[in-house]
């Protein structure tokens, strides 16, 4: 019996904080988690298998996206022809450097994030890419300069500011950006983003096992990946989250003034994440909403909060295809994943790197 034929069982209260927990600390403890919540820690750790069973959530590790030495990032816009952008979102999904998909409405049939290590690199692969995807009609590139938000720091709010405070003092010390030298990915490196992109919580035995290195060297070099280059992220089906409705806004305001709003709009709740950009627009923001009355109530909003802010377009999504590396279905929830990669090594003979989730969740 497959993820889509079997009923997704109910979030109750346990089950959003365990969420909750792992989102402020994707890797922390059961220990932790169980004494944060006031429950066992065997308890919260099947809560937890459960939810990532049926795809309903899951932890995911990925370049640093605000870091351009690390990765350079962009959206694509992709005009398909008549009916085929379901094709073609299926067909750039079994790219690693491509993880993000979202089917849309409005002036685009699909938005795309990629991800490369350059702009030349960026430029061959969005030629490659879309040029053997027949059923393009059409596409505009839009480079990232900058990040301020993005979606591992949206909260699902279901702890108290004690409970998020504990676990947030537990976060190991955040490193510094990574050195030029540190900024290159070795063969180790790049089978643990592997890895930990698939299961962001694989323990270090189990990683150690799997990479055939001494366990006190795979402790450091994890230590060394996650305080420089690398994210965690706890990610939950949408639909759950009481947030179902998803849009992406193209706007833009005067260059001084881009930074300022950047920061501002990184702290509405409704905003996922918010990039800075290279071209017609400077802020793309994507954004969950309750519902589509609001996909308009929300850009009055925005106009009332940040008058300077002009919304030259928006898109309501239809359907998120990946996210952050996982395919997901017509409910939201994981179906399998695309291991990520450092952006140095995706190219087209990295494009059968695919690994199917079964049922049972296993890799």
């Amino acid at each position: 019996m497959g993820v889509q034929d079997r009923a997704a069982p109910e979030l109750d209260e346990l089950d959003r904080c365990v969420v909750h927990a792992l989102q402020i600390h994707p890797r922390a403890p059961w220990t932790l988690v169980g004494e944060v919540l006031g429950v066992n820690p065997v308890t919260a750790a099947r809560r937890w298998q459960r939810l990532q069973e049926a795809g309903l959530a899951w932890v995911t590790a990925y370049p640093r996206l605000y870091d351009p030495r690390i990765v350079v990032t962009a959206t694509v816009e992709v005009d398909a022809e008549p009916g085929a952008a379901e094709d073609v979102a299926q067909a750039i999904a079994r790219d690693p450097a491509v993880p993000n998909i979202k089917l849309t409405a409005g002036g685009r049939d699909l938005v795309a994030a990629v991800q490369t290590r350059s702009l030349d690199e960026l430029a061959r692969l969005t030629t490659s890419l879309f040029q053997r995807t027949p059923e393009v009609r059409a596409t505009r590139t839009h480079v990232s300069t900058g990040v301020s938000t993005e979606g591992s720091r949206w909260r699902l709010r279901s702890l108290d500011e004690a409970q998020a405070a504990r676990l947030e003092a537990a976060l190991p010390p955040s490193g510094l950006p990574a050195t030029p030298a540190e900024s290159r990915w070795d063969e180790l490196d790049t089978r643990l983003l592997e890895l930990l992109s698939v299961d962001g919580r694989m323990s270090l035995r189990d990683l150690a096992a799997a990479t055939g290195t001494s366990l006190t060297t795979l402790r450091r070099r994890v230590q060394s990946l996650l305080a420089s280059r690398l994210c965690l992220r706890c990610d939950l089906a949408r639909p759950l989250s009481g947030w179902p409705l998803s849009a992406v806004y193209f706007a833009s305001v005067p260059g001084q003034y881009v930074e300022e709003t950047s920061r501002v709009l990184a702290g509405v709740r409704e905003v996922r994440s918010c990039s800075i950009s290279a071209g017609p627009y400077n802020l793309m923001i994507d954004v969950w909403l309750r519902d589509l009355r609001d996909v308009h109530a929300f850009e009055a909003h925005l106009s009332r909060k940040l008058p300077r802010l002009t919304v030259a377009d928006r898109s309501v999504v239809l359907r998120t295809v990946k996210h952050m590396g996982r395919l997901l279905d017509h409910d939201g929830r994981c179906v399998g994943v695309v291991p990520l990669q450092p952006p140095s090594l995706k190219d087209s003979a990295q494009l059968h790197s695919f690994v199917a989730r079964s049922p049972a969740g296993s890799q």
